[in-house]
């Protein structure tokens, strides 16, 4: 059973999940009706009381991804999570010793973030807040940026190809996973036009690879467009 704990506000559960064949504890948000923004913040960030939430649940898409990042090759790679939220796939990457940073626009995604780094035994996750529509100056550049379930409004395709625009190296590799909300065309037309390359293939809530709306997508570019050639 979860460990159900209330804070000011809303409420809490941390559940065991079992990834690439180890448990994670997770703390999130009971479920999509706890809502709490006493000091505004998340009204100053853009945050609506409909979508506040979304940043503590576990999505699905989240969990394929996590699962990826359990196998996926992260040798020398500066590793970019961007829309982290509870931190799952973070986490994952954290206990193999990949060099993480993790990604939000939340005011509680870096406190959730710590807290289940502590749950689960790890020195804490670099982390920055970072919006898509302005400038980051101080993250620079990543072999590897990933997501999970980060295309849900209709801005979106545009605001995260041109944030990977600028936090992606020339030589680079994205994974996003998306359940298939209706805007992963328009975002591969801007990634496409970025210079990179897309292959995708299927997942499921069940983990089982089959016909589904459930796509891993990866862009993978080896330098930019009209970059000379060494």
């Amino acid at each position: 059973m979860p460990d159900r704990t209330t804070l000011p506000g809303y409420e809490t559960e941390t559940v065991t999940l079992r990834i690439g064949g180890e448990d994670y504890r997770i703390r999130m948000l009971k479920d999509r009706q706890q809502y709490s923004d006493p000091d505004g913040s998340a009204e100053r960030a853009g945050i609506s009381p409909a979508t506040w939430p979304l940043f503590g649940m576990l999505w699905p898409a989240g969990f394929a991804l996590a699962e990826e990042m359990s196998r996926f090759a992260i040798g020398g790679k500066r590793i970019l999570e961007v829309g982290c939220g509870t931190g799952l796939s973070s986490l994952v990457l954290q206990r193999r010793g990949a060099d993480i940073t993790a990604t939000d626009h939340h005011p509680l995604a870096s406190e959730f973030l710590l807290h289940n780094a502590r749950l689960n035994g790890l020195a804490p996750i670099k982390y920055q807040d970072a919006q898509w529509q302005g400038p980051n100056p101080l993250l620079g550049q990543f072999d590897m940026i990933v997501g999970g379930d980060v295309l849900y409004e209709r801005d979106h395709p545009g605001l995260l190809a041109t944030f990977i625009q600028c936090h992606a190296k020339p030589a680079a590799c994205v994974l996003i996973a998306d359940p298939g909300r209706g805007y992963r065309g328009q975002f591969s037309t801007r990634m496409l036009a970025q210079g990179y390359t897309r292959t995708e293939r299927a997942f499921s809530s069940d983990g089982v690879e089959h016909e589904s709306k459930g796509r891993i997508l990866r862009f993978d570019r080896v330098s930019l467009p009209g970059a000379p050639a060494d």
